[in-house]
């Protein structure tokens, strides 16, 4: 489906995985990491991270075997600043660019009070939400779709689903682990499946009230 045609169409938004992304320590006691990639498809298309610049053919690939080119992404979300999320932005000289609390189209700027907490809507199903912590001006994008329920991009503010029984995996790479706590919490509230910075989509475990 062309972008044109999901914007005419007012077409239900799905999430998809482009690039599972990864965070070890290999035999040799070096870290090594990637960031997640992520296709969001309806009424706009979105790109959620872009990889560290050795992913820039892959991501191609996994474009075009979606039917896209990089003039059909309309916005471009980077959770943070790292290399491993950011490393393919040159790709995408025509979409908006969100980049931590950066908001940009080309050389024009525009100003959101994201740091006093203010979510930035790109439409009634979708919005790019702060979760400083990881650094302190990360961001996660919201979505709200019709066979996903909510799902949140949310970058490094997860690393991998593990960690949420091993702390020590987002704690040790925290800038303020309390505040990321906090967007953690508010996270887990909203979301039916989390995108994370560092592995698969998972679904988030709801607790049940007793019966």
């Amino acid at each position: 489906m062309t972008t044109q045609k999901a914007m005419e169409d007012g077409s239900p938004y799905k999430v998809t995985v482009l690039k599972e992304g990864y965070s070890y320590l290999d035999d040799g006691g070096q870290f090594r990491a990637d960031g997640t990639i992520t296709l969001v498809q309806g009424r706009h298309v979105i790109l959620v991270d872009t990889g560290g610049p050795q992913d820039k053919d892959t991501l191609l690939q996994q474009l075009a075997f979606h039917g896209l080119n990089p003039q059909d992404v309309q916005y471009v979300v980077c959770t943070h600043g790292h290399v491993d999320h950011v490393g393919n932005l040159n790709l995408f000289p025509d979409a908006t660019h969100i980049v931590s609390f950066d908001i940009c189209k080309g050389d024009v700027y525009t100003d959101h009070p994201f740091k006093q907490g203010a979510a930035y809507t790109i439409d009634e199903q979708v919005s790019v939400i702060p979760t400083p912590g990881h650094t302190g001006a990360d961001v996660s994008l919201v979505v709200r779709t019709e066979t996903q329920g909510t799902v949140v991009v949310a970058g490094d503010l997860f690393e991998k689903e593990a960690d949420q029984t091993d702390p020590s995996l987002w704690q040790d790479v925290s800038e303020n682990p309390s505040q990321q706590a906090e967007g953690r919490k508010r996270v887990l509230a909203m979301a039916d499946f989390i995108v994370p910075g560092h592995g698969a989509m998972f679904k988030v475990q709801k607790e049940t009230e007793p019966s």
